[in-house]
């Protein structure tokens, strides 16, 4: 698109009372030239558009400048104009095609929103070993896995609402680099507080990925492609996953790829993963840079040359990519819809800051007079029966999640447990143990002039013991503890055992000399866990491949509705109950990730279609703020259950989901209809 055509505007189209657009050769007042007109153009290979204009043709030069026009617009005035647009604008989508445009904004838009699922994966894969390097205490660890989930959901809030007023790809731009910039510093910052707030900054910019996604590729849709389409592109977050599970398994196991400068600044594997899960949004704000803005923004926003530059665009690219460049691009003119709430141009002797004061006041007032027409009585029930099912799908979709793991841990810890080994009433002498311990509780036992050198100590449990001149020396430990233990004329030197490890014992004559420095925690070398951790991980989001793609391709033949109040995900939640080991609970996540996916899907789809496009991302990153808050609100519920019983979290995750199915068949079915 030229700047010439960007920056034109024709007086004939602000004259023009009736706003029909009148074409020569058209007898029905409609927005195609006439055939003699049209013969004409084939001819040349190209529309008169861009040719110029006659001599005779009003033109001024230069931006609009926010000057209101003379006359006023009502509410039914905007909405007749919405709604005449709305029929055009899919019959222009039509001529346009679907081919080649749409497939490249495709992989452009899916790179962002696979950026959103990575995030959702980087803190819960880097906390085992960022605590270590950044003494977390729980409380801590928790906050750091919550805090992402809050700056998606203020993100989601602000971008969506500005999505509306500044445009689609504007707004994802500078989403996406927010969080690009912040997910580059997160990975590099030493301090627990500067890496929280370089993630909330990470997550805020990332929030606003998903509402504006969808809704930007949706207006580049006909409504025979849009449910099949946009379930495609959720292929992509389900691709984010799976690319953050695959690095950390690839690369945060691996401490030698790690630099430090002194004792003061380390840069740890787990760093250069929080580095490489910026690549999708840094690669997403490369692709996008060369897409342009959605031409149904423009019209909606009076922007007529603008929008039909781009439609112009999409028609000549599809055309050309399937072998047919002479096709010619028969629309001239387009409905555009009136403009209630342009600002007034305060003169250039206002001061900058006041103007800058000025603009951001209105367009507060706008985002917010949009955020309460969501609630207006034309789409208040809808958008209430839509909070009820984002929030039923979110509570027990992101709950069951991060419940799981954590599942998986405890099952793995109680089989460890069962593996402990016992000793009582044990006398050890002149004994040099220096060999790994691990998972073995000692009680009663004597220990005289014994030497613990150069060991590592997992799991360890002494209780009522004695120890009588022992040396212990290079000692790391893990998960150890001494329980009223009594230690006398022992000497401690360059260990890890920290004062909280001994818990009623008495020391007598005892010297700690050269402590270990570094966190007051426990740590485990072994990466068993961790790598089962990222393969649960891997293989949960491949699972929801086959759904994806039963989804994409029944989106548009079954509905929207039958897919979204579908009880199969009820059905295959409550299966859980019977996963017992640790490959069954796997399995069994694996069938419900698989199986909701579609409904998901259908939620998706069905939110872009029930708002008009001056509203559409607004009310999207609404309801998308408050699936984060339903996530947090089920992760703290879920998690307080582990390793109590695992029915009440199934059985909540299950009647949500139950009770959204039901909601879900009560919205009205957008399948075949033209995009608001």
């Amino acid at each position: 698109m030229t700047d010439e055509y960007s920056k034109r505007s024709y007086s004939r189209f602000e004259e023009d009372d009736d706003d029909d657009y009148p074409m020569q050769g058209s007898q029905d007042g409609g927005y195609y030239r006439g055939d003699s007109q049209a013969a004409n153009d084939d001819e040349g290979g190209h529309s008169d558009s861009t040719e110029g204009h006659d001599e005779d043709d009003e033109i001024y030069e230069g931006e609009y400048q926010g000057i209101p026009r003379a006359d006023s617009v009502s509410e039914a005035e905007r909405r007749k104009d919405q709604e005449e647009l709305a029929q055009q604008y899919e019959t222009i989508l039509q001529e346009c095609g679907h081919g080649k445009f749409q497939w490249s904004l495709y992989f452009v838009l899916g790179l962002a929103l696979m950026a959103d699922g990575v995030e959702i994966f980087v803190v819960s894969f880097v906390l085992p070993s960022a605590e270590k390097d950044m003494c977390l205490s729980e409380p801590n660890k928790s906050m750091l896995g919550l805090i992402v989930y809050f700056g998606m959901m203020v993100g989601a809030f602000l971008w969506g609402a500005l999505a509306d007023r500044i445009g689609r790809r504007q707004s994802l731009l500078i989403s996406l680099s927010i969080n690009s910039i912040f997910s580059f510093f997160s990975s590099f910052v030493q301090g627990y507080s500067t890496f929280l707030f370089c993630r909330l900054l990470s997550g805020v910019g990332i929030g606003g990925s998903i509402p504006i996604v969808f809704s930007y590729y949706s207006e580049f849709l006909a409504q025979e492609k849009r449910g099949e389409h946009l379930s495609w592109l959720c292929m992509f977050w389900m691709i984010g996953g799976i690319y953050a599970s695959a690095m950390a398994w690839a690369i945060i196991p691996h401490y030698g790829w790690s630099f430090q400068m002194g004792s003061a600044y380390q840069f740890h594997s787990w760093r250069v993963f929080v580095l490489v899960c910026a690549f999708p949004s840094v690669a997403a704000i490369a692709a996008l840079s060369a897409m342009p803005e959605s031409p149904r923004f423009y019209l909606e926003n009076g922007k007529h040359d603008e929008g039909w530059m781009i439609l112009k665009q999409v028609h000549d690219t599809n055309m050309r990519a399937k072998g047919h460049p002479e096709k010619v691009f028969s629309v001239t003119q387009i409905k555009t819809v009136k403009q209630m709430d342009e600002l007034v141009d305060t003169g250039t002797d206002t001061p900058m800051w006041q103007r800058y004061r000025l603009k951001i006041i209105s367009l507060s007032q706008q985002i917010r007079n949009n955020i309460l027409a969501c609630f207006s009585p034309q789409y208040k029930r809808t958008t209430f029966m839509l909070m009820a099912v984002w929030f039923s799908m979110s509570f027990s979709y992101y709950g069951l999640t991060v419940w799981f793991p954590d599942m998986i841990k405890y099952i793995q810890k109680q089989e460890y447990d069962s593996r402990t080994k016992t000793f009582t009433k044990e006398r050890v002498e002149h004994v040099t143990f220096n060999f790994t311990l691990e998972n073995q509780v000692h009680r009663e036992g004597h220990y005289f002039n014994d030497k613990f050198l150069n060991l590592k100590m997992k799991s360890m449990v002494f209780e009522d013991s004695v120890f009588e001149e022992c040396y212990f020396e290079d000692i790391t430990s893990t998960h150890t503890f001494f329980r009223n233990c009594t230690f006398i004329a022992s000497l401690f030197y360059n260990t890890d055992l920290f004062k909280y490890r001994f818990v009623d014992c008495k020391l007598i004559n005892s010297t700690f000399l050269h402590n270990k420095e570094g966190c007051i925690l426990d740590f485990s070398d072994d990466f068993n866990n961790a790598y089962m951790i990222y393969f649960v991980s891997f293989l949960g989001t491949l699972a929801v491949l086959p759904g994806n793609i039963v989804s994409a391709l029944l989106m548009d033949k079954i509905g929207r509705l039958r897919m979204l109040g579908s009880v199969i995900s009820c059905v295959s939640c409550f299966f859980l109950m019977f996963g017992n080991s640790e490959s069954g609970m796997i399995a069994l996540l694996c069938l419900f990730g698989g199986i909701s996916i579609a409904s998901w899907n259908a939620l998706d789809v069905i939110t872009v279609e029930l708002y008009p496009s001056d509203k559409r991302t607004t009310a999207f990153g609404f309801l998308n703020a408050l699936c984060k808050v339903a996530a947090v609100l089920g992760i703290s519920i879920f998690q307080s259950f582990v390793g109590i019983t695992k029915a009440v979290p199934i059985i909540f995750a299950a009647g949500a989901l139950a009770a959204g199915s039901f909601l879900a068949t009560k919205l009205p079915e957008t399948r075949g209809q033209v995009l608001q």
